[in-house]
């Protein structure tokens, strides 16, 4: 149906849900911008802690280019921008979404907000400390010893990006599989049931979005992507769709017809 054949009320709704949209919207950008200018006078501490694993395998960053050292400035500014606004991210994409929800599934945001804030954090977490060193340690053995590694820092802080960023928001996937579960648009004897073809998916993208051609990156990508992929089933076994033995709506509760 065409936006013209609405009814009025039908368009007020309409209009009203893409205002609310433009508005979260509006919250995550200025906030992630704000963050990022606040960040920027603090570049030479987050280029220290983002070049710790690199340096810590003996390895040393240079900068070849007139304006490289700027630009990678800018970025860590974005990415320490981005992760520190998250939660303010977060809380205008809950807000979005609360009016679509019933009186009792509301309650579950004071549960869910921190639980995304902990599962973005947690990706982070595992990226820096855990997936990062084993990749760099990885394509500094491939090198050999006829090779003498040098790393622009351009190159190594997108890098590094590319593993942080997804890492972060790939561990919301349990959060998103339960509200899918919630309006029945996924179940859990699918998920179940598909896992091999999520598993040759998930290899796949993977393989796509890892920042490096190696093995390595590429498993640590898909590895931890995979066990979400089963904890999504757990959720989603654990998780009620609207209107099987839940409550309904207060109003509805109300009214004795």
């Amino acid at each position: 149906m065409a936006f013209s054949d609405m009814s009025s009320e039908d368009k007020q709704t309409v209009l009203d849900h893409l205002s609310e949209l433009r508005k979260s919207l509006l919250i995550s950008v200025a906030a992630i911008f704000i963050a990022a200018m606040g960040c920027f006078f603090f570049n030479e501490f987050f280029l220290k802690v983002v070049t710790y694993p690199v340096r810590a395998i003996g390895q040393t960053l240079i900068a070849t280019g007139v304006t490289e050292a700027f630009f990678v400035k800018l970025q860590l500014s974005f990415l320490a921008g981005f992760i520190l606004a998250f939660p303010i991210v977060s809380w205008a994409v809950w807000r979005f979404i609360k009016p679509a929800l019933y009186p009792n599934e509301r309650r579950l945001i004071y549960i869910l907000f921190p639980a995304t804030l902990v599962l973005f954090v947690g990706g982070v977490t595992f990226a820096y400390f855990v997936v990062l060193p084993l990749v760099l340690n990885f394509m500094v053995y491939i090198a050999g010893e006829n090779l003498e590694t040098m790393f622009k820092v351009d190159q190594y802080v997108s890098f590094v990006m590319a593993f942080i960023i997804p890492f972060g928001l790939t561990f919301e996937l349990p959060i998103v599989t339960y509200f899918l579960t919630k309006l029945g648009v996924l179940k859990p004897e699918k998920l179940s049931q598909n896992r091999k073809y999520a598993l040759l998916i998930i290899v796949i993208l993977g393989g796509v979005l890892s920042p490096g051609p190696d093995p390595i990156s590429q498993i640590m990508m898909a590895g931890p992507v995979y066990l979400l992929y089963e904890v999504s089933i757990l959720v989603a076994k654990h998780t009620k769709p609207r209107g099987q033995d839940e409550e309904e709506p207060e109003e509805n509760a109300a009214d004795p017809s």
